[in-house]
């Protein structure tokens, strides 16, 4: 965790050091294709690994992903972990209505964006997450639908001495329905999980009665 942190923290600095990254997947051509053709993109994953990898192999690519973010209630956190965030790119959009109308217009405009999906949703729905029922936000596949983007699983994981990152971009989820598609990101973040569970921030409530 305080590793993790600490690379949050100085993410203007992380993001340069090309050399931890071994960058590969279908997923990478398929967000450079969109892009080529004017079209934006949603990258989905989790808090695994170092998610904040994935923004950065993105930048190595000459592209830039904006976030979504829950403000924190503790200022000094707060002000430091958005400061970081910002440094891996922008723009960062916080939860909620006004995040949500700029977040639809960074995408028609052809912007990149990434949502970490693994919390807790209180108005979502029950899917199958790690062999439990978890509520689960729809939005990402519903906005991958509404406005045909393509919607990217990427993971960053940890190698070596956890000091390098393996960053995978899977191929995208096929455009079916919201829930169908959302339930296939969970399967696909368990089976990481799965083969790497000591990766997995396991810090939020994410099933009820935890």
């Amino acid at each position: 965790m305080g590793r993790t942190l600490f690379e949050i923290y100085h993410d203007a600095e992380f993001q340069t050091q090309h050399e931890k990254f071994r960058v590969s997947g279908p997923g990478l051509d398929a967000l450079l294709e969109a892009q080529a053709a004017g079209k934006g993109a949603i990258i989905v994953s989790g808090h695994f690994g170092q998610w904040e990898a994935i923004r950065a192999a993105i930048k190595m690519h000459g592209l830039e992903s904006g976030a979504v973010y829950r403000p924190n209630k503790n200022r000094h956190y707060e002000r430091r972990l958005r400061a970081g965030i910002e440094a891996g790119g922008k723009p960062i959009l916080a939860v909620g209505r006004v995040g949500t109308r700029a977040l639809v217009r960074h995408l028609r405009e052809g912007g990149i964006i990434s949502i970490l999906l693994d919390e807790k949703y209180s108005e979502g729905v029950p899917l199958p997450f790690l062999g439990h029922d978890a509520l689960t936000s729809l939005s990402a596949a519903q906005l991958a639908l509404k406005y045909d983007l393509p919607m990217i699983p990427a993971y960053g994981v940890r190698i070596e001495d956890g000091n390098a990152f393996r960053v995978d971009f899977e191929a995208p989820i096929p455009h079916t329905d919201s829930v169908t598609m959302t339930r296939a990101f969970n399967d696909s973040l368990s089976a990481r999980i799965m083969a790497n569970p000591d990766q997995w921030y396991w810090m939020l409530r994410r099933w009820d009665g935890q």
